[in-house]
């Protein structure tokens, strides 16, 4: 099936596009590929493995699950190993963050410099 349109990026708002774009390079291995003042960009190569950094300077982080300020979306990433790969993620700059939903322990929900939620599932 052919859609109207095909998907190019996800753009994450940050006081600190720079910043942001420095811990997803350290987090996914991907590199940075373009930087201007308020706009930077992480990719594996294109289109549509790649993320976006959009300065806001008045950026409000998500307080999830409070539904006064709701994650709106989180990206998902796979790892091999979920306690090896939490202490790098901390290292980087994550926080673990305090509600862990998942039952089985098959994912950890973390936040990222930007205050951000994204979760390291288990491969």
């Amino acid at each position: 099936m052919s859609g109207i349109a095909a998907f190019r990026s996800i753009v994450l708002d940050t006081a600190d596009p720079k910043g942001l774009a420095e811990f997803y390079s350290n987090l996914l291995g991907w590199p940075i590929t373009s930087v201007e003042d308020d706009w930077v960009v992480v990719s594996d190569g294109g289109s549509p493995m790649r993320l976006a950094f959009q300065l806001a300077p008045d950026h409000q982080p998500p307080d999830w699950p409070n539904p006064g300020r709701p994650q709106q979306f989180h990206l998902d990433v796979t790892v091999e190993d979920l306690d090896e790969a939490e202490a790098q993620a901390i290292k980087i700059g994550a926080v673990k963050h305090g509600h862990q939903p998942s039952v089985e322990g098959d994912f950890r929900v973390f936040l990222d410099p930007s205050g951000h939620p994204f979760c390291l599932c288990r491969d």
